[in-house]
C-alpha cells in the first residue's frame, strides 16, 4: 500500500509540476531569442498601414461629404430661383397653384426628399409639394419661429435648419408676386446625404476588403509561430481547467518549493481571499503573515519536514483575506519529489470551510435558543428519541418528578428516569377531544401530593415522542366550586324571573330617557347654530366701527391734518391702530370660524399651483420674520399642482406661518416643505420655538385653544388659527397632523388630495 501512495504521489507531482516542462523544448528555445521581435513588429506595421488607410478613408469621406452639401445649397438656390420665376408666370396667367406644382414636380423638385411649400401674402401656406396632410398651417410654423428665412427671404440664401418636427433640413426662401407670398424649398439632410452615404459604402468595401487581405497575411504569420507557443498553450490550457475546477469549487491550489522558500498560489486561491496577483511565487515570510498565529506555524512545519518528521498536511486554520476578515480553510497537501530536479515540494489543496464553521455556529446558536424557550415555557417538557431514550427536557420536569441532576443527560433511558421518579400518578382521566390527530394522547393524572397535571402528547416524524405537561390542579379546583354554584344558581332561577319584570320596566324608563335625549341634542345642536349666528352678525357690527378707528388712527399716524403736539399722543396712536388691527384680526378669525361651522364656507376649486401660493403666504410674514431675526427655507419639488380653493389655501399656510412667527424666538429657524404622497400632497410647517406640551396637543386644535392658560399668557391670539387651518383641510377632504417637542420646536403637517376624495382627518399628536 506505501508503495502504491508513492507511486501515486509521483504521478500527480509529475503532472503539477511538468506543467512549464514543454517551456525547455529545443525548438523553442531556438526561435525563443528571435520570436518576440518579429511577433511584436510584424502586426504593428500592418496595424499602422490599416490605421494610415482608415485615416485617408475617412479624410476622403469627409471631404466627399462636404462637397455633396455644398453641391445640394448650389442645386437648392438655383431650384428656388426657377420655382420663383415659374410661379410669378403662373400668377399672371392666373394658373391653378396645384397643377403648376405637380408640373414642376416632375421636372424639377423630385428626387431625394425635396419639399416645397407656397404660401399667400398673409403668410398662410396654400399649397405643398408632395401633400403633407390637411390643415391650414403658416409658413413660420412649418420652418420653426427661431429662423430667418421667412425674414430674409433671397438675402439670407441656403440655410441649415431644424424642423420643429426634429427633421434637420437645407431650406432656401424667395419671395412672389401677389397673389403670393413666398416659395420655401426644403432638402432634408439625410436625402442629400444619400449618394455620398452609397460612395461611403463603396470606400468602405474596398477598405475592409485590403484589411482582410493583410489580415489573411498577418494570420498566416501567426500561424508560423503557433507552433513555437505551443507549449505555453498547453500549460496556460492546463492551468485554466484547474483553475476552473478548483474556482467552481471554492478551491485553490499551491505549491511550495521548500528548498527555495517560495509558495506558488493558483488564481482560484487569490480569488478566494480577495487578493491581486503581484508575482509568479509569494515569499515564505508574506504567506505566514496571512495565517492566524493561533491556528497555524509555517516555520514548525518546514522544519518538521526537515527532520522528516511530516511528510503530509491535513489541518484547518484561518487566514486574512483582503478586506481584513478571517476565513477558515483546510488544506491538504503531500511531500512530493521532483524527478527532474530532485526538489522536494509540498503540494496540496485549500478548500474554504467558512461557510460550515458558521453553519455550525448557527446550529449551536439554535440548540441554545430552543433549550432557552424550552426552559422559559410554564410546563413540564420532555423530548424523547425514538428508542425512549431522553434527548431534552426542562427543569419543571425535572421538579416535578423529583429527578436528580445526574440523570437528566442526553441518552438517559425512559425506564431509568420513571423508575426515580417521586411523584407517581394515583388516577388517570382520559381528555376527551373531537380534533384528536393519529399518534397523539392526551390524559390528566392526578399526583400523590394532590396536584392535577394535564399530559398531552404525540409522536414525531423520527418515531420519537414529546409530551407536555401542563398543571391543572387551579383548573380542578374551579371546577368543583363550578360544580357547587350550580346548586346555588338553580335557586337563584327564581329570583332572576322575579328580576326580569323588575327590568323591563327599567327598559322602559331607558326608552323615555333615550327620547329625552334626543329632545335635548336637537336643542343643543339649535343653540350652537344661534351662537354661529350671533357671532358672524356680532362680527359684521364690530368690524365697522373698528374699520373706522383704524383709519382715523392711520391719518393721525400719518399727520395727514398736522402734528400731534406730543410724542406721546403718537405713541397712543401706533398702540390704538395696532390694538384695532389685533382686534380686527380675531373678528375676522371669529366669522371665519362662525362660517365654517354654520356650514356657510362653500369653496371654490380649481387647478391650484402651490409655489406660488406659499410665495405669497410667506410674503406676508416678511417683515415679521425679518423683525425677529429668524432663518426662513422654503422647499417645492417642482411645478406642484392640485385641485383645490387659493384662498383657503393661502388661509392655511398663513395662519400656520402665523404661529410659528409667533412662537419661534428670535434668532430661531421656520421652513416650508412640500413632498408628494400617493394621491395627495403634504405640506410641513417647521419651527424651532417653544413647543406644545403633550397633553394640551388635543385641544389647541379647537376653537379659542391656546397651549398657555388664560391669566399667564404671553402670545397674543384668539386660539382659532390651527382651527380655522384645520377646518378648511377637511372640507378639502384631507387633515391636519401636529408634533411637537417642548423647547425643541413643533412641525405641523396638512394633507392635502390631488383630487377631491372622501377621507379621515388626521388626529393631533405628540411626539
Amino acid at each position: 500500500m506505501a508503495r502504491a501512495n508513492a507511486a501515486c504521489a509521483n504521478v500527480r507531482a509529475g503532472s503539477i509540476l511538468g506543467v512549464a516542462r514543454s517551456l525547455t523544448h529545443p525548438l523553442y528555445q531556438r526561435f525563443e531569442k528571435l520570436e518576440p521581435t518579429f511577433r511584436k513588429v510584424i502586426p504593428a506595421l500592418v496595424a499602422c498601414f490599416v490605421v494610415i488607410m482608415a485615416l485617408g478613408a475617412y479624410v476622403q469621406t469627409s471631404a466627399l461629404r462636404d462637397d455633396t452639401l455644398a453641391d445640394t445649397e448650389t442645386d437648392l438656390d438655383i431650384l428656388a430661383t426657377l420655382l420663383a420665376r415659374e410661379l410669378d408666370l403662373a400668377s399672371r396667367d392666373e394658373k391653378n397653384l396645384r397643377t403648376i406644382l405637380a408640373g414642376l414636380s416632375t421636372r424639377h423638385i423630385a428626387g431625394r426628399g425635396r419639399i416645397v411649400h407656397v404660401s399667400d401674402v398673409s403668410g398662410r401656406v396654400i399649397a405643398s409639394e408632395p401633400m403633407l396632410g390637411s390643415g391650414s398651417r403658416s409658413l413660420v410654423e412649418l420652418l420653426g419661429p427661431a429662423q430667418a428665412l421667412t425674414v430674409f427671404a433671397e438675402r439670407a440664401g441656403v440655410m441649415r435648419i431644424m424642423l420643429p418636427g426634429g427633421l434637420e433640413t437645407l431650406a432656401t426662401v424667395r419671395n412672389l408676386a401677389a397673389p403670393f407670398g413666398q416659395v420655401a424649398v426644403l432638402q432634408p439632410v439625410k436625402g442629400a446625404l444619400s449618394l455620398w452615404e452609397e460612395r461611403s459604402r463603396s470606400i468602405l468595401v474596398l477598405f475592409v476588403s485590403a484589411a482582410i487581405v493583410l489580415a489573411g497575411i498577418t494570420l498566416a504569420f501567426i500561424l508560423q509561430s503557433k507552433r513555437a507557443r505551443a507549449a505555453d498553450d498547453d500549460c496556460d490550457c492546463v492551468r485554466e481547467r484547474i483553475d476552473t475546477a478548483l474556482s467552481r469549487g471554492h478551491c485553490g491550489l499551491w505549491d511550495w518549493d521548500l528548498a527555495k522558500g517560495r509558495i506558488y498560489w493558483s488564481d482560484s486561491m487569490y480569488a478566494m481571499l480577495g487578493y491581486d496577483r503581484m508575482g509568479e511565487f509569494m515569499s515564505f515570510g508574506e504567506v505566514n503573515a496571512f495565517i492566524h498565529p493561533d491556528d497555524a506555524d509555517l516555520y514548525a512545519l518546514a522544519d518538521a519536514i526537515s527532520r522528516d518528521e511530516a511528510t503530509h498536511l491535513d489541518q484547518e486554520f484561518r487566514v486574512r483575506d483582503a478586506s481584513g476578515q478571517w476565513i477558515w480553510l483546510k488544506a491538504r497537501a503531500e511531500l512530493v519529489i521532483d524527478r527532474r530536479t530532485g526538489a522536494r515540494h509540498l503540494v496540496g489543496i485549500v478548500v474554504d470551510i467558512s461557510e460550515q464553521h458558521r453553519m455550525a455556529a448557527r446550529t449551536a446558536t439554535a440548540d441554545a435558543r430552543l433549550r432557552d424557550a424550552v426552559e422559559a415555557i410554564s410546563e413540564a417538557f420532555v423530548l424523547w428519541d425514538a428508542d425512549r431514550k431522553l434527548v431534552l427536557c426542562n427543569a419543571k420536569y425535572q421538579q416535578l418528578h423529583q429527578l436528580p441532576a445526574e440523570l437528566m443527560r442526553a441518552g438517559t433511558s425512559y425506564e431509568a428516569i420513571m423508575g426515580c421518579s417521586a411523584q407517581p400518578s394515583v388516577d388517570r382521566e382520559p381528555v376527551r377531544s373531537s380534533r384528536a390527530e393519529p399518534g397523539s394522547h392526551s390524559y390528566e393524572a392526578k399526583l400523590s401530593d394532590g396536584r392535577w397535571l394535564q399530559i398531552n402528547g404525540r409522536r414525531t416524524k423520527d418515531g420519537g415522542s414529546v409530551s407536555v405537561g401542563t398543571d391543572i390542579t387551579t383548573l380542578k379546583q374551579q371546577e368543583e366550586r363550578l360544580t357547587r354554584s350550580e346548586h346555588q344558581l338553580l335557586t337563584s332561577v327564581t329570583d332572576l324571573k322575579a328580576s326580569r319584570q323588575k327590568l323591563e320596566a327599567q327598559a322602559q324608563q331607558l326608552a323615555e330617557l333615550a327620547e329625552l335625549y334626543l329632545e335635548q341634542k336637537a336643542s343643543a345642536e339649535s343653540a350652537n347654530r344661534a351662537k354661529s349666528e350671533f357671532l358672524a352678525n356680532m362680527s359684521h357690527e364690530l368690524r365697522t366701527p373698528l374699520n373706522a378707528i383704524i383709519g382715523f388712527s392711520e391719518i393721525m399716524e400719518a399727520r395727514l391734518f398736522g402734528d400731534l403736539g406730543s410724542e406721546r399722543y403718537e405713541e397712543y396712536v401706533r398702540d390704538i391702530r395696532s390694538s384695532g388691527g389685533y382686534l380686527l384680526a380675531v373678528i375676522n378669525d371669529i366669522l371665519n370660524m362662525a362660517k365654517i361651522e354654520a356650514g356657510k364656507v362653500t369653496l371654490e376649486k380649481t387647478e391650484v399651483a402651490l409655489d406660488p401660493v406659499i410665495a405669497e403666504a410667506a410674503r406676508t410674514h416678511q417683515e415679521a420674520i425679518a423683525g425677529k431675526q429668524l432663518s426662513f427655507s422654503c422647499e417645492v419639488p417642482g411645478d406642484l399642482r392640485l385641485e383645490a380653493d387659493s384662498h383657503a389655501l393661502f388661509q392655511i399656510l398663513s395662519n400656520l406661518l402665523d404661529n410659528a412667527v409667533k412662537f419661534t424666538p428670535e434668532g430661531g429657524t421656520i421652513a416650508v416643505r412640500v413632498r408628494p404622497a400617493p394621491g395627495a400632497l403634504n405640506i410641513y410647517v417647521e419651527d424651532s420655538g417653544i413647543g406644545i406640551p403633550p397633553e394640551k396637543i388635543g385641544r389647541i386644535g379647537r376653537p379659542f385653544e391656546q397651549v398657555e392658560g388664560e391669566l399667564a399668557r404671553s402670545y397674543k391670539g384668539s386660539g382659532l388659527g390651527l382651527a380655522i387651518a384645520r377646518s378648511l383641510a377637511e372640507l378639502h377632504g384631507g387633515g391636519l397632523r401636529i408634533r411637537s417637542v417642548m423647547g425643541s420646536g413643533t412641525i405641523v403637517m396638512v394633507h392635502l388630495p390631488l383630487k377631491h376624495e372622501s377621507s379621515p382627518s388626521f388626529d393631533l399628536v405628540a411626539a
